[in-house]
Formats: structure tokens, sequence, C-alpha cells
């Protein structure tokens, strides 16, 4: 597969302002918004606004959502994101199974693909399985442009370089450069990151309620967080922040395979192996009480497959750990909380994120 410069229609248009624009048509919805709203909320003239909304016209990404009364008294055209007019893929590597998406500039996911997947079978194995699985997609829903891939997997990793460290349980992909090796083989620009900071972003922008500063735990094959701090996902210097589940909280306590002892992921795992999920949540509240106290976060929102098995008893769990301290729930979108927030990676650029 291989498109040729993908995203052409925006390349002329990445500047501040036309992000801020782009950002706020976003939200705006179908219903869209008018030059001059645009103009109030972006804090530029309405003539600036009007030769964004020009270029955005003009290379099919917005159009009329149709016309509405103004404070002079002459109806206003409203303006809106064409659908479809522009994609991104989202790929969620998971241990064991593969999921990729196609999003749109809207934030809707147009067509999804899930298949097994051996994580530990090499990396031969897993760019073949990924490259087939988007090939596929694509052949069958993609219209406009396509911008690029946003892969999340499990970390740690270098989000900058795309390469992978030593991943808990599959220490043979430490160094593996997946955004360069995957790149090649789409044909298509890559970025790479946590599958927690990928959620993290797509709530961010994604889900009203997850706003401001919060943490999205996800517990599933293993333990980790990404962190919305200020409106941002928070990745730290060396994109080492929101190994969560590494945080030792039993001195001198069984071994993980980290290659530490006590840590949260290894006692909460243990938990729901021996089918202990009150203790898991237990496990699970202490840990984000520790998040709350050190962050001063405005929330905490729980995901992955062993949480969505049970998200009553967690939910209960943590919230009683953390004392009603801020608010608890499940992350909207359950299991595609992931990679819809996978595709973000490529589409947050364009609205200034």
């Amino acid at each position: 597969m291989n498109r040729t410069d993908p995203g052409a229609n925006l390349a002329a248009l990445r500047d501040h302002n036309t992000a801020v624009v782009l950002g706020l048509l976003r939200c705006a919805g179908p219903a869209g918004a008018s030059r001059a709203e645009l103009a109030a909320r972006a804090g530029l003239t309405p003539q600036a606004v009007s030769k964004i909304t020009g270029r955005l016209r003009d290379a099919g990404l917005a159009a009329e959502a149709g016309r509405r009364a103004s404070t002079g008294g002459k109806p206003a055209t409203a303006l809106c994101l064409v659908p479809g007019a522009a994609h991104a893929v989202g790929v969620h590597l998971d241990r064991d199974a593969l999921t990729v998406t196609l999003v749109d500039l809207t934030g809707t996911e147009t067509a999804t693909r899930t298949a097994p997947l051996d994580f530990g079978a090499g990396a031969e194995a897993v760019l073949d399985a990924v490259a087939g699985a988007v090939s596929a997609l694509l052949a069958d829903h993609a219209t406009g442009d396509v911008l690029g891939a946003g892969v999340a997997v499990p970390g740690p990793l270098d989000h900058r370089s795309g390469v992978l460290h030593r991943v808990t349980g599959f220490p043979r992909w430490d160094g593996f450069p997946l955004r360069d090796a995957l790149g090649e083989r789409l044909g298509l620009p890559v970025v790479v990151d946590k599958d927690t900071n990928a959620a993290a972003l797509g709530l961010a922008l994604r889900a009203p309620r997850a706003t401001g500063s919060f943490a999205y735990l996800h517990l599933g094959t293993g333990l980790g967080a990404g962190l919305v701090l200020d409106g941002g996902v928070h990745r730290g210097p060396r994109t080492g922040a929101g190994e969560f589940g590494h945080q030792v909280v039993m001195v001198d306590g069984p071994q993980c395979a980290c290659g530490d002892r006590g840590c949260l992921e290894a006692l909460c795992l243990a938990a729901v192996a021996e089918g202990d999920t009150t203790r898991a949540a237990r496990l699970l509240g202490v840990g984000a009480l520790n998040l709350v106290r050190l962050l001063d976060i405005d929330g905490v929102l729980l995901g992955g497959g062993v949480v969505l098995a049970r998200p009553t008893a967690f939910v209960d769990g943590v919230r009683d750990a953390l004392g009603g301290a801020v608010p608890v729930d499940v992350a909207p979108e359950g299991a595609r909380v992931v990679v819809g927030g996978a595709a973000e990676l490529v589409l947050a650029p364009l609205f200034g994120v």
C-alpha cells in the first residue's frame, strides 16, 4: 500500500490560527458555527477567519451547515467539517488482539476491524498482520486523504522516536524501531505511543466529561496510566510517565515481570488471577489515591479488559479508596477508547493539541 503525498489538502493549512478554527469547528459538530462565532471564540478578526474558512472550503474540509439568525438581523452562514473528507488510521496492538479503525476529522469512527494477534510472535509476523489489516480497511472504506496511522502499543517506549523498550513480558521488542518499520510497510506517516497515552488523548479530545486534569487507568494484561494535566497528555521528558503499575506498594513483595518486587501491577494481576475482584479493585484504588494526592487531578477514568468485565466492582472499589476525593467512572467508549485514541495521535496536531 502506498498512498502518495498523504494529507496533501492539509499541507498548507498547518498553522496555529487554522488549528484553532479547525478545533472550534470540530467542537461545534454538525450544527457548525458562523464566521462571527468562530472569530469571537478564536480571538481573530472576521477577515482572518474568512480567509481560513475559505481555504478549508477550497480543500474540501469545510462546508455550509445552514443559516442562522445573527445579532445584526441578517442570517449568517454556519460552517461545519465535512465528514469523511480526511481520515486517520488507528491501530491498537494488544498482547493478544489487533484492532484497526478509521477516524475522520469530526472524530467519527467510520470502520473498525479486530483480529487475534500474538504479540510475542516476533516483529515480522506482527508487521505483516498490521499491514494486512490496514490495507483491507483502507481498500473497503477509505475516502479522501489518509493522513497517517497512529499506533497504540504496550510500553515502555519512546514516542518521539517510535522505538519500543522492554515491553513487560516481551523483552525481545527492546530497541525495535516500530514507527519506521510500520511506516515503510504502510506507506503512511506513523506515530507510536503507549496505549494508555493514546486512550488519554482520545478522552481529552472526544469525551466532554474528561476535561482539565485526569488519569486514565488501564487494567488488562498489564496496568498503566495515561495522564492528562492541564488539558494535555503528560509523557515526561523521557516519555516514561504513566508507568502506574510499577509503583512499589509492598516493599519486598512478590516479583514483578519488570524485575522489581511489590509492584502494584503484580499485586493487582495476582488478585485477578485468584478471582478476588474486590481485592484487585481495592489495590487499584490505593494506587489511584496515591496519584490523586501526588498530582491533585480532577478525576479518574477506568478501562481495560479486566475492568470492563466487572465495571461496577472496580468503580466502587476505587471510589471507596478515594473517599469521594474526585469523581471515578468507566471511560466512555469502553474497549474502543484505545484504538480511537490511536487515530487521534495523527489528528491532534491539526487541532493544535
